[in-house]
């Protein structure tokens, strides 16, 4: 796999991840510990992003 592709892959887990965030945030019933995870996963794959960029 290039790094590219890798790049592409993981942008589009990040949009995923970031789309579920926002919508488990406007649930009433949400569970704030899962959120803090998820937002965690998140930021872990921007840095990875970034890492690869560079």
């Amino acid at each position: 796999m290039s790094v590219t592709s890798h790049v592409s892959a993981l942008q589009k887990k990040h949009q995923i991840l970031s789309q579920t965030i926002e919508t488990e945030q406007r649930s009433p019933a949400s569970d704030n510990l899962q959120i803090a995870e998820m937002k965690r996963e998140k930021l872990r794959l921007k840095e990875e992003i970034s890492r690869l960029r560079s």
